[in-house]
């Protein structure tokens, strides 16, 4: 991990703590604040994943080490231009990596920890993954083999990671033009959500233009209902961190063929064997389906009365 993240925790503190005054003496309707046990798993996680990554992140960079050693290109370190190509790039493989950790229940083992929280505040943010950095720096590896030095793929990490912080507040609305090319509060706060229509959606790190580009872009057009479609009823971080693990576990113990057992490891997280399961790509398709009839059934309301009775659903 790079020295950047342990210099940037006194701001986290510093930030976190001013937004707990704030939000607390404004006390914005439909707006969930902070819980104290809620925050402070998430700072519990935070902490694990620091000392985790501090231990695993010397494997990774040994084979981008070794990677770089077989480079494809050789870009100078200290070009500005190959900054920019790298702050792309690296976009672009976190963009993967998130969208992966969606998609496929393995991954999503280690990052659905990150959403369990059902506030949306800067401990959210904290809420960090103990089994990603085992599992995570593989997306990165084709950074290495292209021609960026190691220590530069640390830096841009760093930087996205810390950009991301900022991003987990309710209390802030659109930004007008940056919208359509940054990660803004509020296409995260669409990434956070639980509703059918928020689902698995708005993966970008910094830039939000690959959602965009790939089909996973969603405007936040009502309240988000933050957490996981099923939430879990504890705040012990063991529990957060592993409770995905555990489940896997027992369904490999009651899968039938090996096809059923690589589909609960790998296949969407909710996927099963007889079809039955309720996958996000489900979730979403039979919302939009009740949507399109409820509108040619004439059942349509006026927008502000349809957010008012969402966000009422939704505190």
């Amino acid at each position: 991990m790079s020295s950047l993240i342990y210099f940037a925790i006194p701001a986290f503190i510093l930030t976190l703590g001013l937004e707990v005054f704030f939000v607390t003496r404004a006390q914005r309707e439909g707006h969930r604040g902070y819980e104290l046990r809620d925050s402070l798993a998430s700072l519990s996680m935070g902490l694990g994943n620091v000392g985790i990554s501090a231990l695993t992140k010397g494997g990774w960079v040994f084979l981008w080490v070794w990677l770089y050693e077989h480079r494809l290109f050789d870009l100078p370190q200290d070009a500005a231009w190959v900054w920019v190509l790298l702050f792309v790039a690296e976009d672009l493989c976190y963009y993967v990596f998130h969208r992966t950790s969606h998609e496929s229940r393995f991954f999503w083992a280690a990052h659905v920890n990150h959403h369990s929280s059902q506030h949306y505040n800067l401990s959210t943010a904290l809420r960090q993954t103990w089994t990603g950095p085992l599992i995570g720096g593989v997306f990165w590896a084709p950074l290495a083999l292209l021609g960026f030095h190691p220590a530069m793929i640390l830096v841009q990490q760093a930087i996205s990671l810390l950009y991301q912080y900022w991003i987990h507040v309710e209390w802030l609305g659109k930004l007008g033009p940056l919208e359509w090319v940054f990660n803004t509060p509020s296409h995260h706060r669409v990434h956070h959500g639980r509703n059918p229509l928020y689902l698995d959606r708005n993966h970008g790190g910094i830039l939000i233009v690959w959602d965009r580009l790939f089909g996973t872009f969603e405007e936040e057009r009502e309240a988000p209902d933050y957490g996981l479609t099923k939430n879990l009823d504890t705040f012990n971080p063991f529990r957060i961190a592993f409770h995905e693990w555990a489940a896997i576990g027992r369904d490999l113990r009651a899968a039938r063929s090996l096809r059923e057992a690589l589909g609960v490891v790998f296949g969407p997280p909710g996927w099963r064997a007889d079809g039955t399961g309720e996958t996000s790509v489900v979730m979403r398709a039979r919302h939009l389906e009740a949507s399109a009839g409820s509108v040619d059934a004439g059942a349509l309301v006026e927008p502000a009365e349809g957010l008012a009775r969402v966000s009422s659903r939704s505190s």
